[in-house]
């Protein structure tokens, strides 16, 4: 029962610092003065909502684009531990490649990256 109410405690002493901070900014915020022109388009006036729909074209952009992230994200640590891996680590490395090379022949083929 000790173990529950450590992390009781603890719960609590994170709630109650989370309240503490709200109550404290609620009493010192000074009101900001409207803005002329939002963040929005760098501040140009905007001629569209800025949580309007994307159009579907735009999805398959993203796919690629996540496709080549992850393949960043897996290449950085690979590179600190392919010499101690060896043959194998390189052999790997290729077969993930192979495998984005084809998503992104795949997205070439059904036109995600033609524009017109």
């Amino acid at each position: 029962m000790d173990d529950y109410l450590a992390a009781l405690l603890l719960l609590g002493l994170g709630v109650g610092g989370v309240v503490a901070v709200y109550a404290g900014s609620a009493l010192v915020r000074v009101a900001d003065p409207p803005l002329v022109c939002g963040p929005f388009l760098s501040g140009m006036p905007a001629s569209e909502h800025a949580v309007s729909r994307f159009h579907v074209r735009w999805y398959p952009v993203t796919m690629v684009f996540l496709a080549f992230d992850m393949e960043m994200i897996f290449m950085y640590p690979w590179t600190l531990v392919v010499t101690s891996v060896g043959p194998k680590a390189v052999v790997e490395m290729f077969a993930f490649l192979l495998v984005l090379v084809a998503g992104v022949i795949y997205a070439w083929r059904e036109g995600a990256l033609r524009w017109t």
